[in-house]
């Protein structure tokens, strides 16, 4: 799964089938375009849909912009992951308080929110789409392309630091 030179990455939020989904798939995508060998994943800090695919909407948002969600299904975050991921992103402060209050002292420095990495939303959080139209799907898409985008270029410039 993870080598000693393998980012591991976890994207996070409350249930595991829209935000969280749908920032695996398309950082999955952007991470292979820029040739990123990383082990990324996704979880939620309830256990309301475990083993569920993501919601079809999602499926179907991001099935739009070429990203395919199908495969996977949701999962609850376990204390393990505290350990085994380098970087664990909460799509929003709710979810980053659940997993601070989890995560052991030692691992609270990899604990981060999603948009941290974002510079073209003005949004900190990810919203919630799931109560909401279908323009919430869109909007999440473009916040975590966003994101990605910025998560992308801080891990090539911590990679290239590691050439020095």
């Amino acid at each position: 799964m993870k080598n000693s030179t393998t980012k591991a990455i976890l994207f996070v939020c409350m249930g595991n089938i829209c935000r969280s989904p749908s920032a695996e798939g398309v950082f999955r995508a952007q991470a292979e375009a820029a040739q990123l060998n990383l082990h990324i994943d996704s979880a939620g800090t309830h256990a309301y849909h475990i083993g569920e695919p993501p919601d079809p909407r999602s499926q179907d948002f991001a099935a739009r912009r070429g990203i395919d969600l199908s495969q996977q299904r949701a999962r609850k975050l376990s204390a393990d992951d505290f350990a085994k991921f380098d970087l664990l992103l909460a799509m929003d402060k709710d979810n980053l308080a659940r997993m601070k209050v989890a995560c052991p002292v030692a691992h609270q420095h990899k604990l981060k929110l999603m948009m941290d990495y974002a510079s073209q939303s003005d949004s900190d959080v990810v919203p919630d789409p799931y109560y909401g139209g279908p323009d919430g799907f869109d909007l999440v898409l473009d916040y975590i392309e966003d994101a990605s985008a910025g998560l992308v270029r801080a891990i090539q410039q911590d990679l290239n630091r590691g050439k020095e």
